[in-house]
């Protein structure tokens, strides 16, 4: 089918089927109660990213409590399969440092061109960071090629027009004193490109030449062609590493997973850990029976937001999801909150490893020493600086406080923004937080208290009065924080969002609130209160949520029954769809309301998407949509075949709308190659199942 008529099918589609009813998301009315097929639909939809063919009847089989009870005990749960579609991200078992060390950088790159770190030693370490040091050396001769020449002087402009007329008439001076003259040289005459176009056009003939080399290293043995890559100079290197598509998978077919990522890294390092992250989420959401934890591992990272493209955070976020967000992403919400405090992504992300008190040790100049801290109080009562060392010592300081955490802290992971905390609280919280800063960031280090920055004196957060007792007192704060009825209902509030309706029922919020307080934030209580709840179970709940591009990728890839080898194709998706992975700059994270996703355009991308999808134009994505059919394959039956595919895809929750336009829109003649009611000519099962997962009703859960 061309492209005019796929996109044709596209417009159709969108502009019969998107309605009004879907951007505000208003919900279809169901039977009173939910019957066990409905119930499985239902918990699977909110609690899971979407049901796999089969999985309703197996939830149903096995009864919907029983599996709500198993997914919020998620270490009952055996998710051994996963474990092979995670084994070649070596990145995902490694410390920060040791991330930094093996995937270098920027910062380390510059530390080792100028003399303060050594090169390593090691040939697959040392071959990554000599590739890396070329293309810093070229980034220099760019930048100094591009700086501004200084201005000639009027001896030197006159000099240069003399020689210019010259050159004009065939000849130019070769000595101003003699007044000899030689004809002008060709190459002389000739206007020079500009020294940093030299490099680029380098690299772009490498490229080419790398890609008739792939097919000479293609007759190599995996090892061999490994061994001969590292053998090779730095600029062939970084052509190998730049291809990509079919030469990139030539070139690392059969190489260990080891073997792949140091080819990767020839060509950019950070790349290398931020693709692994972001494949690694995205293949636990698909494959990992563990849903509510996936879920809410998601929720959590969407709440507690650290921007990816922030610095050194590409590199800390892998241990930021999995040491800080996952282990704690059921259990107490105090124990998730100090994590996340003291973690080194949302340190260096909201600049709290910056922020120095005013009247600390480090802001006064005051040498490094033991300080008792009564005498300190005796020396400078009232937290006030000593004369010598007013405003004008303060401005000479390279940091001073910074209340981005103090503020987000509250607004955005607690209280909420209508939490009843004001300015003052904000300096307050952001004086009892300075001191919690890092070690290193740029070589992978961690947390770690400086009590030369912490700010002295009593602080006052909400009323409460918090004394001097340096690293504990952010630990105060935060208890005083998790333990608040405002932080109670804002977190229940959001969790409704997320698993009932986009305004949730203020009767459910209440009592998820009490169930927060009472079982001091024990998330699974919370949880628990939620889904036992007959809010949760409402037919004005039932698909009444609108899925975001993420929820919408994963539940399309598990609901064709797809298997994928490489999830980029899925990353670059999202980043079309407007929602990158760790990719929202602001600390607010990504809405989950419909009307932030609901739009024409975004809705075409999605079924572009689901098109792609079933029809094999994703590659390392392969979706077989006649095996998910199984034994209810209806080859060669075409009315049966749209049925079978809405059953299959969609539970049969099918408007009718969507089905006789999807049905009309096939049997055109003029539109699809394939109709429905000619036996000879079977139906386009991919085209049908693609549509049918781009439709409005498959957008809903």
């Amino acid at each position: 089918m061309s492209r005019s008529k796929l996109l044709f099918i596209y417009l159709l589609v969108v502009a019969g089927l998107i309605t009004v009813e879907l951007a505000l998301g208003k919900k279809k009315q169901v039977s009173s109660q939910m019957d066990d097929q409905k119930r499985a639909l239902h918990a699977l939809n909110r609690l899971s990213f979407g049901p796999r063919p089969g999985d309703v009847q197996r939830v149903a089989a096995m009864g919907v409590d029983k599996w709500i009870d198993q997914q919020l005990h998620p270490e009952k749960i055996d998710d051994s399969a996963l474990d092979a579609h995670l084994e070649p991200f070596r990145t995902l078992r490694m410390d920060t440092r040791e991330m930094v060390q093996n995937f270098p950088p920027a910062q380390v790159i510059k530390a080792v061109a100028d003399g303060r770190q050594p090169m390593p030693s090691n040939p697959v370490k040392h071959a990554i960071y000599m590739a890396q040091m070329e293309k810093y050396e070229e980034r220099l001769e760019k930048k100094q090629a591009d700086a501004p020449q200084p201005a000639a002087s009027v001896e030197t402009a006159q000099a240069a027009m003399t020689s210019q007329s010259a050159a004009a008439e065939g000849a130019e001076p070769d000595n101003a004193a003699s007044g000899e003259m030689r004809p002008a040289m060709a190459s002389e005459a000739t206007v020079n490109l500009p020294a940093a176009s030299a490099p680029e056009n380098d690299r772009r003939e490498e490229r080419q030449e790398a890609r008739a080399e792939v097919q000479e290293l293609a007759a190599l043995s995996p090892d061999q062609r490994f061994k001969s890559i590292l053998g090779m100079s730095s600029d062939k290197q970084i052509a190998l590493a730049s291809l990509r598509g079919i030469p990139q998978e030539e070139l690392l077919q059969g190489m260990k997973p080891e073997q792949q990522e140091t080819v990767m890294a020839l060509g950019n390092p950070q790349q290398v850990v931020g693709e692994e992250l972001m494949q690694a989420k995205l293949l636990r959401e698909i494959y990992s029976e563990r849903q509510l934890q996936e879920v809410m591992d998601d929720f959590w990272l969407n709440h507690f937001n650290v921007f990816v493209g922030k610095g050194i955070d590409r590199y800390f976020l892998t241990s930021y999801e999995r040491d800080v967000i996952r282990p704690h992403a059921l259990g107490k919400f105090e124990d998730l909150l100090v994590a996340t405090a003291q973690s080194p992504a949302m340190l260096f992300y909201l600049d709290n490893w910056l922020s120095v008190g005013p009247n600390s040790d480090a802001a006064l100049g005051i040498p490094k020493r033991r300080v008792n801290a009564a005498w300190r109080g005796r020396r400078f009562p009232g937290n006030r600086l000593p004369a010598n060392r007013s405003a004008a010592k303060q401005a000479n300081n390279r940091r001073g406080l910074n209340e981005n955490y103090g503020r987000e802290l509250m607004e955005l992971h607690t209280l909420g923004v209508n939490g009843g905390y004001a300015q003052k609280d904000v300096i307050e919280v952001a004086r009892a937080f300075t001191g919690w800063t890092l070690k290193q960031p740029n070589q992978g280090g961690g947390f770690y208290f400086d009590e030369r920055m912490h700010d002295p004196g009593v602080k006052i957060v909400l009323g409460h009065k918090i004394k001097p007792n340096g690293e504990k007192e952010g630990l105060e704060v935060l208890h005083i924080l998790a333990h608040s009825p405002a932080t109670a209902h804002f977190i229940c509030n959001k969790l409704a969002m997320r698993f009932v309706s986009d305004e949730p029922p203020p009767s459910l919020v209440d009592r998820m609130a009490q169930t927060f307080l009472k079982k001091d934030g024990d998330i699974r209580e919370v949880l628990k209160t939620m889904f036992d709840s007959p809010e949760f179970w409402a037919p004005e709940s039932y698909r009444a949520k609108v899925k975001t591009p993420l929820e919408f990728v994963v539940s399309a890839v598990r609901a064709s029954g797809a298997d994928v080898t490489d999830a980029r194709p899925l990353i670059r998706q999202l980043q079309i769809m407007g929602m990158p992975l760790y990719g929202m700059q602001p600390p607010t994270g990504y809405s989950m309301k419909a009307t932030a996703w609901v739009n024409s355009s975004a809705l075409l991308d999605r079924m572009n998407f689901a098109l792609a999808l079933t029809s094999g134009r994703l590659r390392g994505i392969e979706a077989d949509v006649a095996h998910t059919l199984g034994e209810n394959n209806p080859a060669e039956s075409g009315e049966d075949a749209l049925l079978a595919l809405e059953a299959s895809l969609l539970n049969g929750e099918v408007a009718k709308q969507t089905h006789d336009t999807i049905e009309a829109r096939l049997q055109n003649p003029k539109i699809s190659q394939r109709r429905l009611d000619d036996p000879a000519r079977p139906p386009n099962m991919n085209v049908i199942a693609g549509l049918l997962l781009g439709s409005p009703d498959f957008q809903r859960r």
